[in-house]
């Protein structure tokens, strides 16, 4: 880290940041950004409300006509620097991002490193936005089609990913040639901030990106679904919220991406490789310490080698260091919130009383701050409440299954549909199963499947359309068909 503490956020600006200026809440009020490491507030930031909101879209609607006009080359060499940018501030923005949210410096900089890839990436897809002519089958004319910014867009924003959240969803947009107001979550206001400097730094013109950081998130995001030059909601948060808001989007239909709750199953064959599976789970579980929506949430593992598998994740979880994230030697940071814990300690408690084994954790250690212990729970019943719902901590709870049929079965049991995880040697099957498994996403021998260049989303209530990929860009832009005769 480059600066302290003290320094790094002193670096930071506080108020919203709308125009190209930074701005004060229109009424004045402020509220703390939270050290979760400690308890203890480490920022003030300006609190927007709907005046403020609005604000920020008169801003972006007066940039739109001219941002959409600017060269794909130019807006491209935009995104790019900004991605030089963050690539060179890894360091400031990895310990940002871990005194708002608590995650070790090692999966910050993981994160930053990811976050600045999109910018790179849509900064290659600005120039190849595609178009078509072909002719009509009656040969009477021509069928030109070409893509255009859907115009002004919300990004709202969750606390987990600070930095990677925002860009998946700037970088497309203003590649498609589309402004933005981005709400962050309010958790984690002060790397949405940081980025809009960033941008500034790399030649972003004054009204195409806006940040309004808000406690009062649901007037405020509502104001600007409900004016009528706001075309597009990108979201990505839990499914609770993402109904609310999509109700709240038809009024105006309103186009929507929507990226929501996760309950990914982890299944392990008998055949698999088990160094590969333990590393694989280490990663799908405790990145972020399990604050991730592509976090394993439900382990299934074949019989035979269930006992194996739950003692060996058990020892890794224990050889983990909790402490503050901006300790180099910590492996795992605090949740979050208090909110966050406890909800942790009630899943645990509950499964344990529904005949769950504790490996090792399953308790808050006695220290300041929000922590919980990496835990495993072996012989968790099928019916446990604990796979029900998205964890969001680092707790890996272990079922047994006798049969493939069983495992999918299993693993389909959820209204969500965002990710699975097989491990097997055997690649038929691997593939067999990862067809018959409802999710958008399959990590096959793999603990991590997030990858700009790759289709990001799920299926059922995990969420509507994706982001990443070549398909990202084309969530912010409108097909236009005209039928030409010459």
């Amino acid at each position: 880290m480059f600066r302290s503490a003290p320094e790094l956020l002193a670096t930071v600006n506080t108020d919203l940041y709308i125009g190209g200026a930074a701005v004060a809440a229109h009424d004045g009020s402020r509220f703390d950004v939270i050290d979760p490491a400690t308890a203890e507030p480490i920022a003030s930031v300006a609190n927007g409300g709907v005046s403020d909101a609005l604000a920020a879209i008169d801003a972006a609607d007066a940039a739109a006509a001219s941002w959409a006009a600017t060269a794909p080359r130019v807006r491209a060499e935009i995104l790019r620097k900004a991605f030089d940018l963050m690539t060179e501030q890894l360091d400031e923005y990895a310990a940002l991002i871990s005194l708002e949210n608590g995650k070790a410096l090692t999966d910050a900089r993981g994160e930053v490193a990811y976050a600045a890839e999109f910018l790179r990436w849509y900064s290659e897809e600005a120039v190849r936005i595609p178009g078509s002519l072909s002719t009509a089958p009656a040969g009477t004319n021509r069928i030109l089609i070409s893509h255009q910014p859907i115009g002004i867009c919300v990004l709202v924003t969750p606390w987990n990913f600070p930095a990677a959240m925002a860009t998946r969803k700037i970088g497309p947009a203003l590649a498609a040639g589309c402004t933005v107001v981005l709400k962050p979550a309010s958790d984690t206001p002060l790397t949405a901030l940081a980025m809009a400097r960033t941008f500034e730094q790399a030649g972003l013109p004054a009204g195409v990106l806006n940040v309004v950081p808000s406690r009062k998130s649901g007037s405020v995001v509502s104001a600007m679904l409900h004016d009528s030059r706001v075309r597009k909601l990108s979201f990505t948060g839990s499914t609770e919220v993402g109904r609310v808001l999509l109700k709240e989007a038809a009024d105006l239909v309103l186009n929507t991406s929507m990226e929501l709750g996760g309950n990914a199953p982890f299944l392990v064959f008998a055949d698999a490789d088990l160094d590969a599976a333990i590393d694989g789970a280490m990663i799908a579980k405790m990145r972020n310490a399990g604050e991730a929506c592509t976090a394993a949430n439900r382990f299934y593992v074949e019989d035979s080698v269930a006992h194996e598998f739950s003692v060996r994740l058990g020892e890794r979880m224990a050889g983990l260091t909790l402490g503050p994230g901006l300790d180099e030697a910590s492996n795992v940071g605090p949740l979050v919130n208090q909110e966050a814990v406890d909800k942790v300690a009630e899943l645990v408690a509950t499964a344990v009383g529904e005949g769950a084994q504790v490996v090792t954790g399953g308790s808050r250690p006695d220290r300041a701050g929000y922590y919980y212990e990496p835990t495993v729970l072996a012989g968790v019943p099928a019916s446990a409440a604990i796979l029900q719902e998205e964890i969001f901590g680092p707790v890996a709870p272990i079922v047994s299954f006798s049969s493939e049929d069983e495992a999918v079965t299993l693993a389909n049991n959820t209204e969500f549909g965002l990710v699975a995880y097989v491990f097997t040697s055997d690649l038929e099957r691997g593939l067999r199963v990862g067809e018959r498994i409802d999710a958008g996403m399959i990590g096959l021998n793999r603990g991590l499947v997030s990858d700009p260049a790759a289709p990001f989303g799920g299926v059922k209530q995990s969420g509507i359309g994706r982001e990443g990929g070549a398909e990202g860009i084309l969530e912010y832009l409108e097909s236009k068909y005209i039928a030409a005769t010459w």
